[in-house]
């Protein structure tokens, strides 16, 4: 069966928030894809707290680096970059089954070759409504923008 979604995390760092974002993965039938070097152990404790027992539902891939994943077979075609460094807007985009939403690590996003691969037209951002915050949780802005292309899916389309 074909996942709905895939997430990439990005060398992500703090492992209560891949744990949570695994286990939304798992509740919801996207796969996961970790992008190394990780800023923790995968038997981290801390981890698989927050992924509770939902890790072993879970469809985790492990990639080296960004070149690894983007070599991967069976990697998404479609990959939209979340980051707080665009104006194109997490509403304005029309998200279709087995796209990837690609996340950058929690202290410094995306690294600046990411940005050039992907283009100002495959970068989305959660909306903002406090010019005063830099910006939401990893865990929480993955929620955000699994849900809304999930709700896109299942209606098919924006409407």
């Amino acid at each position: 069966m074909k996942p709905p979604l895939h997430l990439v995390l990005l060398r992500p760092e703090i492992p209560p928030n891949t744990g949570n974002i695994g286990r939304m993965c798992a509740v919801t039938g996207c796969v996961l894809h970790l992008v190394h070097p990780l800023g923790f152990k995968i038997d981290d404790a801390k981890l698989r707290r927050a992924g509770m027992d939902y890790w072993h539902e879970l469809d985790v891939r492990h990639h080296a680096d960004w070149e690894a994943f983007l070599a991967s077979p069976g990697r998404p075609e479609r990959l939209w970059l979340f980051t707080t460094k665009t104006s194109n807007g997490l509403w304005d985009v029309r998200f279709e089954e087995g796209d990837g939403l690609v996340f950058g690590s929690e202290s410094c996003g995306a690294a600046p070759e990411v940005h050039e691969w992907f283009g100002r037209d495959r970068e989305v951002k959660v909306p903002h409504f406090n010019d005063k915050t830099r910006s939401l949780n990893l865990s929480t802005a993955c929620g955000i923008a699994t849900y809304e292309a999930l709700r896109q899916i299942k209606r098919g389309g924006l409407s």
